[in-house]
């Protein structure tokens, strides 16, 4: 009787699998991330396309783990790198496409390219523009600005499971929040649509210019940084209105205990922005998660408040810790 090939023993090493894709072993992550700092990856594996990925997974020990990484926009790799599969989607994965009045996106596409294509066809996605990042990162960090999020918009996503399947997911099984959606470990968005209000196209790329200009003029834009540190305490985005609270913005709390400015390392608290945790030159992983350990405290003794943190931080420690 022929073995069952569902019950295959599956390759603990994923050189041994057929893809199409590229696969790089022990591949640094430093060059991947915004901040520019982190230890290698077991493995890097940049698929071709939805069928490589799937095939990839399908294969895969069950045991590796496996993580999904955009662009590195909002992420700390850390100084001794991960163990494991990063998966990191790329052209297969970056497609824009306007059906009506709905905006279908790769999820390796770059939130400002979806906001401009959906504004060059008459949709307000306009909030994307000033956001840093893929909308992978995008969906899963529910992300927003101007009081507009991601759940605003989104009407589906598209995935692969850990175990190969593609699977279409409505936004509400995402249950998207504050900086948080909850998909399956290892799980990989590889596509999301959204629903757009239909605009002038001269109007919104005008607003889009505005906030550029606005967010050039109070953040620190031109840095190596992560966007911004930490979750607003206030549970929302800043909504860019003359009225908007500042008592429990994050900015407003590290000001308080006097940690505008601090530094560690190669790391700083933007003077600009408090809240843009920046690699001033040569800082290691260790000086940025260091340094937003020690404004935490701070901001905790002062205040009271415990800050969260928006930067996402994978990986393992190094050797050394700077002071």
């Amino acid at each position: 009787m022929p073995d069952d090939p569902t019950h295959a023993p599956r390759p603990n090493d994923p050189s041994q699998i057929p893809l199409r894709g590229a696969l790089t072993p022990g591949r640094s992550l430093a060059e991947l991330t915004w901040l520019r700092v982190g230890g290698p990856a077991d493995w890097l594996f940049q698929p071709a396309d939805r069928d490589d990925l799937a095939a990839f997974l399908g294969a895969l020990d069950p045991a590796m783990p496996v993580f999904p990484m955009g662009v590195g926009s909002n992420l700390i790799v850390r100084d001794g790198g991960l163990r494991g599969v990063v998966i990191r989607l790329g052209r297969g994965f970056n497609g824009i496409a306007v059906e009506g009045q709905r905006v279908i996106a790769g999820a390796a596409a770059l939130d400002a390219h979806v906001a401009r294509r959906a504004a060059e066809a008459g949709l307000d996605l306009t909030f994307l523009r000033t956001i840093p990042g893929s909308i992978g990162g995008a969906v899963r960090m529910n992300a927003g600005c101007y009081g507009s999020y991601v759940a605003d918009h989104l009407v589906e996503v598209r995935a692969v499971t850990r175990d190969g399947q593609a699977v279409v997911l409505a936004a509400a099984d995402l249950r998207l929040g504050y900086r948080q959606s909850h998909l399956p470990e290892g799980w990989v968005l590889v596509e999301a649509v959204f629903e757009a209000p239909a605009g002038d196209p001269a109007e919104l790329a005008a607003r889009m210019d505005d906030q550029i200009a606005r967010r050039d003029a109070s953040q620190p834009s031109k840095e190596r940084s992560a966007g911004s540190t930490f979750r607003n305490p206030a549970g929302f985005s800043s909504t860019g209105r003359a009225d908007d609270v500042q008592d429990l913005k994050a900015w407003k709390v590290i000001d308080a205990a006097g940690m505008r400015g601090a530094r560690r390392g190669g790391a700083q608290m933007s003077e600009m922005h408090s809240n843009f945790l920046i690699n001033a030159g040569g800082a290691t992983a260790a000086d940025l998660e260091g340094l937003g350990e020690e404004v935490r405290e701070k901001v905790l003794q002062h205040s009271g408040i415990h800050l969260e943190w928006e930067i996402m931080r994978i990986g393992e420690p190094g050797a050394t810790t700077s002071r």
